[in-house]
Parts: C-alpha cells; sequence; structure tokens
C-alpha cells in the first residue's frame, strides 16, 4: 500500500471531502471532519508513544457532524499534504500511506 501514489486531489468545500484519485485505480472520499479528528501531530495523537498508529477508522466511517472546513492544502514535499482547519489547528503532516489507510473501504475492497 505504501507504494500507491495519488493522481488527482480535490478538496470539495461543498461536500467536505477530500478526494483522492490513486493509481491503482481507487477513489477515496475522506471526509474533512474525519481527518481533522484523526490529525496525525504529536498533540493530536497524544504524545510520541502514539506516533505512527494508524487512523481511527469508526471516526473516518463516522466522523463528527463538526461543520469543519479545510481552509487551505499545501503539499508537502511530494510525500504528503499539510492542512489548515477552520479550528486554526495546521501541524497535522498527512503522507500518503496515512491517507489511504484513513479511507475505511480501501479494507473493505
Amino acid at each position: 500500500m505504501s507504494s500507491v501514489r495519488p493522481t488527482a486531489v480535490t478538496a470539495d468545500k461543498k461536500q467536505r471531502l477530500l478526494m483522492i484519485k490513486w493509481d491503482d485505480g481507487v477513489e477515496s472520499r475522506l471526509p474533512f471532519s474525519g481527518l481533522r479528528t484523526v490529525c496525525p501531530c504529536v498533540g493530536c495523537k497524544g504524545g510520541h508513544d502514539s506516533m505512527g498508529t494508524p487512523p481511527d477508522l469508526d471516526v473516518m466511517r463516522n466522523p463528527p457532524d463538526d461543520g469543519m472546513v479545510m481552509e487551505q492544502v499545501q503539499a508537502v514535499g511530494s510525500y504528503a499534504l499539510q492542512f489548515l482547519w477552520s479550528d486554526g489547528h495546521d501541524t497535522g503532516i498527512y503522507t500518503w500511506s496515512y491517507l489511504r489507510s484513513a479511507d475505511p473501504e480501501v479494507g473493505e475492497r
């Protein structure tokens, strides 16, 4: 899974979804509020001991209805995205493999 790369990334602010087309043909539709909740930064993960743990797929399946909006998105090198969320948070670096693993349907395909 770590070798899978995106071919297109779209942030749909109306639907509040990050849509990623992957080079293996899979299309992920990731809710903003779910992504914000599973932020991989050390502060959100609760310390260094929890770094590297996978995203909570239950949160991604049933994200909170909190109106979270992605204000900005930027590439981090060629390996990740970083978001500025409507709550002001911006320290999470979401690698392609983390984003792919945040799609609860990937394991069900």
